[in-house]
């Protein structure tokens, strides 16, 4: 298994992240647990012991979905909870086969060296008709900043080194949700643009979110200011808006899956059904190789 992501730089980064002082760094993780909320709102029914991971301690507002036991997760021991927190990696889950109701996972996976492996122990720590709902970054995000650090360092220094962590995409999360053998996958995604004063502002409020690069194969040595000027210069002519506030595209993949259950609705084999399409559209049937008259 390749290791693209540092854990021991994502767990430093998430605590400083707990460590900063101002409160607005936790607007994407907030807009990302209220959309979480309004999917499970809909979901009728009792959740005795409920499992949170990741979310930098923000998570914590899925605790009143536990009518028994709430236990939340992340690599970072400073932004758990006094209780009932358990430090560990998002791909080696300590907890048990079929002991969870209900698994929430807020901006997390996205930094998981095994994703596969991530979502298959989540689906099998689930109990049978358990639900799985999950937000996390997805292709589209900061395409505007790794594009212009690209240009920006391939012009100046003639190599590139990476500079933004690669995400997945929506087709990918709805083939390893299938893959991991949730039954009923749902995989959609919205796309929130933020506006920023220039390129530093946006890299800033990455690392105080405990976003910043931490690819294992970034660059270790120091990169002259003079690249992220050039790429200021060139997201600000191709990203801006008229007031001079550039664009940063953040997309959120949001994941719902439930642990299969023989109660649960499955598809009809095929030739089963009882009606024929033709019938109800009141066309005629042509059946194949046959071309109608």
């Amino acid at each position: 298994m390749q290791h693209v992501f540092d854990r021991g730089q994502i767990a430093r980064q998430r605590s400083r992240f707990r460590s900063s002082e101002t409160g607005d760094r936790y607007f994407l993780f907030d807009w990302t647990m209220r959309e979480i909320t309004d999917r499970l709102s809909i979901v009728r029914r009792d959740f005795p012991v409920c499992l949170t991971i990741g979310g930098r301690g923000k998570a914590a507002a899925f605790a009143d979905h536990a009518t028994q036991t709430y236990i939340t997760l992340d690599a970072s021991a400073s932004v758990l909870p006094p209780q009932n927190g358990i430090v560990a990696e998002e791909d080696f889950l300590p907890v048990a086969k079929q002991s969870i109701d209900l698994a929430v996972s807020v901006l997390s996976l996205h930094t998981v060296n095994d994703l596969p492996g991530a979502l298959l122990q989540i689906r099998e720590s689930l109990k049978p008709d358990g639900l799985f709902l999950a937000g996390m970054f997805g292709g589209e995000t900061l395409r505007e900043l790794r594009e212009c650090l690209y240009e920006a360092e391939i012009e100046l220094r003639g190599r590139v080194s990476p500079r933004v962590a690669p995400f997945a995409d929506k087709p990918q999360m709805g083939t390893l949700m299938q893959r991991a053998g949730f039954a009923l996958p749902v995989v959609d995604s919205e796309i929130l643009t933020v506006t920023y004063d220039n390129i530093f502002a946006l890299m800033h409020d990455l690392r105080t979110m405990g976003e910043a690069n931490a690819v294992r194969e970034r660059t270790k040595y120091f990169t002259p200011r003079s690249v992220f000027l050039r790429a200021g210069e060139l997201y600000a002519a191709r990203h801006a808006d008229p007031d001079g506030r550039i664009r940063a595209s953040f997309e959120i993949i949001f994941l719902l899956g439930w642990a299969p259950h023989e109660t649960q609705q499955k598809p009809l084999r095929p030739g089963s059904a009882q009606t024929r399409l033709a019938d109800f559209l009141g066309t005629e049937e042509i059946g194949t190789g046959e071309k109608p008259h």
